[in-house]
């Protein structure tokens, strides 16, 4: 099999474990948290429609997990994010302002993992700019894309990075790397569901023992160094570089449009959704993502929400793989 895009969908049975159910304390902390979001909405500086519909439910409950549920502590570092996000411009970021960084292919994003995680390829091989703030906005670029595509009920993102054929200039600079590893911790917490890395050569090897002191035991539990990505890849949505079925060929000129097609659909969808529930801050993501769950608030449900007819078509459209 070739492919020439982003596959849209998992293979089937390929999805995430289920949520464990909140505690009584857990949700008394989570209903605190988001009473307290809530009242942003009337401050002099109030939320605008990007940032109401990103404070989710699960996005206040990704924050109440990394800070130990000190709901005090979430929702500090829940302002910081959206201040980030307002002084780094995320939800601004377009597909041509971000285009050349990717014009060699050094991001890919490209099927899913056995537990329905999209999985983001970093590439240094082929790395074609100098280090900047631009390489930072284009990772960050990237995870915003993988988010739009992954299934109902999946909250993370698998990073394979594959060090193949990198010479040591492919290596990012330490102050790069400080700052994208920053950027994961500080305003994607519990996104990251595993990165594995291949194919390390000894300057790799001796570049992330330089970093890993700023990586947090969580995040350093979550990292596996040459282990088989046919443990983790189904084959039929792995490359076959990585021991998979996919020959995949980068395109830029075909697959940074197929995924910026794919990306901006999924989020009209869920904004629409988002809109027929009421616009609520602390909306189910697995009802804005097109699963199975009702809206928090009317109990509107992503069948009724969204046209299924435009759902196919869009899947359709998309150069996804050709056999």
């Amino acid at each position: 099999m070739s492919a020439i895009g982003p596959f849209p969908e998992p293979v089937p049975g390929s999805k995430p474990a289920a949520s464990p159910a909140l505690t009584a304390d857990q949700q008394a902390k989570y209903e605190q948290l988001l009473t307290e979001v809530r009242t942003w909405d009337s401050e002099s500086t109030p939320l605008n429609d990007d940032e109401r519909i990103w404070l989710t439910r699960e996005c206040l409950l990704r924050y109440l997990r990394a800070t130990k549920w000190n709901s005090t502590q979430a929702s500090t570092r829940l302002r910081s994010t959206l201040t980030w996000r307002r002084e780094f411009g995320t939800d601004g970021f377009t597909s041509d302002y971000v285009s050349p960084e990717n014009a060699t292919g050094k991001q890919v994003i490209l099927g899913f993992d056995k537990e329905g995680r999209t999985c983001l390829y970093l590439l240094p091989q082929n790395q074609n700019t100098k280090p900047g703030p631009k390489q930072v906005e284009h990772l960050v670029y990237s995870l915003e894309r993988a988010i739009d595509i992954h299934p109902p009920g999946q909250e993370t993102i698998a990073l394979l990075i594959d060090f193949r054929n990198t010479g040591a200039s492919g290596t990012p600079g330490l102050g790069i790397a400080k700052q994208c590893l920053d950027v994961l911790q500080s305003h994607y917490p519990e996104r990251l569901g595993r990165a594995l890395l291949t194919h390390l050569p000894w300057y790799v090897t001796t570049f992330l023992k330089l970093i890993y002191p700023f990586v947090d035991p969580v995040t350093k539990s979550k990292i596996k160094t040459n282990e088989p990505l046919i443990n983790h890849v189904p084959t039929s949505q792995l490359m076959k570089v990585s021991g998979g079925e996919v020959d995949f060929k980068y395109d830029h000129s075909i697959y940074w449009p197929a995924l910026d097609k794919l990306a901006t659909e999924r989020r009209q969808q869920r904004k629409e959704r988002w809109q027929k529930a009421g616009k609520l801050i602390g909306e189910s993501e697995i009802y804005l993502w097109g699963g199975d769950a009702a809206s928090v608030g009317g109990g509107v449900t992503a069948d009724t929400a969204t046209n299924g007819t435009q759902q196919r078509s869009s899947m359709e459209k998309v150069p996804v793989a050709e056999a």
